[in-house]
């Protein structure tokens, strides 16, 4: 299966460093194709949150798959239930679900219809302007 790929969106810092905002452009979900979110844990702070939006008229499902390439990821996929309408989900175990190349892959239940998005806060040293 070809998966269709989302980014991560990092809101910005506005000029008082008080307050981060991001545009953001939700992915409709081809539920055949899944989805990968590249480079999802390169913020490496445990701030990744995925914002679902299931517009179905029935709950569903999000099965986030286990990476393989850390221990943890022996305890394998793990599955939650979708309510109809928009749903935040925070992964919180980086090592459970991290690919090799930074990536997660999630797979919806087969009745799922809807968008999805990701955001983090970057965890690092902002660059001198």
């Amino acid at each position: 299966m070809t998966r269709d790929s989302i980014n991560v969106h990092y809101p910005s810092l506005d000029g008082t460093e008080s307050l981060a905002s991001a545009e953001i452009t939700p992915k409709s979900v081809t539920v055949a194709n899944g989805i990968t979110i590249a480079n999802a844990f390169s913020n490496k702070n445990n701030s990744l949150v995925l914002i679902v939006n299931n517009t179905d008229d029935a709950a569903s499902t999000l099965t986030v798959k286990a990476g393989g390439e850390y221990p943890n990821s022996m305890l394998g996929d793990a599955t939650i239930t979708l309510k109809v309408g928009i749903t935040a989900v925070h992964i919180q175990d980086l090592s459970r679900f991290e690919k090799s190349d930074g990536s997660i892959d999630l797979d919806f239940g087969a009745d799922f219809a809807g968008t999805i998005y990701a955001v983090a806060k970057w965890a690092g040293v902002r660059p001198v302007v």
